[in-house]
């Protein structure tokens, strides 16, 4: 059973029936999919979500489809772990990881967005998905189309790293470089749009795609005793992800699902060479001014943020901020978070520890807040950015092992 009223625009409130449409025909901004809360209320408690298995459809009543999924059963469902020993380098008592560099089937968040979004394209009869990416939603989209049996058109930014051209490839998607970053690339899907009948998940799918976002805060939210945190920290690349964890945990408040109102502060990081919404909210703003990326943090690489003035309202209602980071500080992020908690993020990950070590470094968020830092793809995603030496060659003879442990101790400590 669908809970979904229709599509309404987040701006002028137009409302539109349930159909692919990319966004308001009257101002051009985007759709949000609408809900029955009080039809969800009688059916939806957590005695009944804690009955289902641990994937994003135990939240199936608060997501946009019309009967139950075909594919993407296993998406959603990552753990939330208590970091301490990154917590005592950065000085947080309360800090966890939602770690959704484990996700299904390809290791990133966008595994909960594109089984959302392939799901209603074949609610909706598409012939073929496709989707302008930056790397793990060209990853996540050509795994759930080829298990939905769907041929994928995949068009990604002709800079991509190696590692995410071929994970894509792999499952026999159609991956098209352009020339140019994706700004270009996405424009050039709206018009694909408009000639061809293909179901562009972050094009005419999109108000349907954001809604698996939400399921990250959900499980937030119950894996913490169905409470919010006092902080999230959350990389921004279209700023989509931010503004849907925190709709999520207000949809929980609604239906009284929490122990306590939420009061979280969200807080945005981006790297230095691609910070439009971490700019527009220092001016105090939710004016987006586009940028030209250039950082090793390619994932987040966005110069004109589709969702970013939404973001930096999102930021600003809940009290939170937003940071950003350099490309060297990406890199020690990545390593103090494998170095301290045994988890390989890419260089999103770096983005956002290196953006919440600055926040609780400037005093921003309070060592005791329960904080939690949203981990989003595998740092097996982006082994071209991490530039590590190579291991000591030795001779098979206990002299030569002592010899290479005495170097490597005085290399250390140097």
């Amino acid at each position: 059973m669908s809970f979904v009223e229709g599509l309404k625009c987040r701006e002028c409130g137009q409302l539109y029936p349930k159909n692919p449409i990319a966004g308001c025909e009257e101002c051009f901004a985007p759709l949000e999919v609408i809900y029955d809360y009080e039809s969800i209320r009688r059916v939806l408690s957590r005695a009944v979500i804690q009955a289902r298995e641990k994937n994003l459809w135990r939240f199936r009543e608060l997501l946009p489809l019309d009967g139950d999924p075909v594919i993407g059963r296993a998406s959603g469902g990552t753990p939330l772990i208590k970091a301490s020993r990154l917590g005592e380098a950065i000085g947080a008592r309360n800090l966890f990881i939602k770690n959704d560099s484990v996700n299904f089937p390809t290791l990133s968040f966008k595994d909960r967005v594109t089984s959302v979004a392939v799901n209603k394209a074949l609610e909706f009869g598409f012939a073929a998905v496709g989707c302008a990416s930056t790397g793990n939603l060209a990853n996540s989209v050509a795994a759930n189309a080829a298990a939905a049996g769907l041929p994928a058109y995949i068009l990604v930014p002709e800079s991509l790293e190696h590692a995410k051209i071929i994970s894509t490839s792999v499952f026999g998607a159609r991956v098209i470089a352009v020339r140019g970053n994706y700004d270009d690339v996405n424009r050039l899907c709206t018009e694909i749009t408009d000639r061809h009948p293909w179901a562009f998940v972050n094009v005419n799918l999109r108000p349907f795609y954001g809604e698996g976002s939400k399921t990250f805060g959900y499980e937030i939210a119950e894996q913490l005793g169905w409470k919010t945190p006092d902080a999230v920290v959350v990389p921004m690349a279209g700023g989509s992800l931010i503004t849907r964890i925190y709709k999520g945990f207000k949809e929980f408040e609604r239906l009284e699902l929490l122990e306590s109102e939420v009061n979280t502060k969200v807080f945005g990081a981006q790297a230095a060479g691609c910070n439009p919404i971490v700019d527009a909210v220092r001016r105090d703003s939710d004016d987006i001014r586009p940028v030209k990326p250039n950082t090793i943090a390619k994932s987040l690489a966005i110069g004109n943020p589709a969702d970013g003035y939404l973001a930096a309202r999102t930021i600003k209602q809940s009290g939170g901020g937003a940071e950003d980071v350099s490309d060297p500080e990406v890199l020690a992020g990545i390593r103090l978070l494998a170095e301290t908690e045994g988890i390989f993020g890419e260089t999103a990950a770096g983005v956002t520890v290196a953006a919440t070590q600055k926040l609780f470094a400037k005093g921003i968020i309070s060592r005791d807040e329960v904080t939690v830092v949203a981990v989003t793809g595998n740092g097996l995603k982006t082994l071209d950015a991490v530039n590590l030496p190579f291991p000591v060659t030795i001779d098979p003879k206990i002299g030569s092992f002592e010899d290479a442990i005495s170097g490597i101790a005085a290399a250390a400590s140097a």
